[in-house]
């Protein structure tokens, strides 16, 4: 069941500096959104903050909420391993488990999760995972062949079919195109497109094409000079956001006049 995610008043910390100030938004549900802005402005740390990625990193933190259909995400109660199954995440470089074969890195996060599976339930996950990322008719053949054989864009495809597995309600994405050539990357943007009816999508992306291609609706974060916090300067539909934005450094962004 893809859910929607509420962010209010997020402040996110490495040590004692800021990274990340004042963020507000509503994430909808079975929707995509884009994460835009220079380098260095917080994107992929908000993404991060979202599955509780962040506080992996020693001295990180968060102050303000995130609450998923409800449910805060850093209330002292909820456990951040049932987070980041709720929430899976796919990351720039496709990261295959280089020892697994590509049957066994689909499961590896319902191995991961304990629970035993029949031969023929295991079966079952690893076909719908790997159809629903458009993988299935070119490795059915080779399930038992390690998953570093696959070119790149069937590496990443298949770290989604691993994400999937787990039947997540979210996934993020960080810049999940940007290794890959552009037939891969078309593939990938079809994809995202498919995954939409099933899981509320958020992804960071350099490329403003592929943001306004594959997204429902874009966040433009930016900083006022190095060393200041990140900030969301705009938040609006896609459509609206690359044709009439209403903040001026959105569009100085978005036509290229800096970043």
């Amino acid at each position: 069941m893809a859910k929607s995610i509420e962010i209010s008043d997020l402040d996110i910390y490495y040590g004692d500096f800021l990274a990340v100030q004042g963020v507000n938004m509503s994430i909808k549900a079975r929707s995509v959104t884009a994460f835009i802005g220079p380098s260095g402005c917080g994107k992929s740390t908000v993404l991060r903050s979202l599955n509780r990625m962040h506080e992996v990193i020693p001295g990180a933190r968060v102050e303000g909420k995130i609450a998923i259909a409800g449910q805060s995400l850093y209330d002292s109660a909820v456990d951040p391993v049932s987070v980041r199954r709720m929430i899976g995440m796919v990351f720039q470089r496709p990261n295959p488990f280089p020892t697994m074969s590509i049957y066994e890195n689909v499961l590896a996060g319902n191995r991961l999760n304990s629970k035993k599976m029949k031969k023929s339930e295991a079966d079952d996950i690893v076909e719908r995972s790997l159809k629903g990322a458009n993988l299935w008719n070119e490795v059915k053949d080779r399930l038992t062949k390690p998953g570093m054989g696959l070119s790149g864009g069937q590496q990443q495809r298949l770290c989604i079919a691993r994400a999937i597995a787990v039947e997540p309600q979210v996934l993020l994405m960080d810049e999940p195109c940007s290794a890959l050539d552009p037939i891969s990357t078309s593939a990938i943007e079809d994809l995202i497109h498919e995954l939409k009816s099933d899981y509320t999508i958020v992804i960071v992306t350099h490329n403003m094409q592929q943001a306004a291609r594959v997204s429902d609706e874009t966040g433009f974060f930016n900083l006022k000079a190095a060393g200041q916090p990140g900030h969301l300067v705009e938040f609006n539909s896609t459509q609206k956001m690359f044709a009439n934005p209403d903040n001026e450094a959105t569009e100085a962004y978005i036509s290229g006049r800096f970043g």
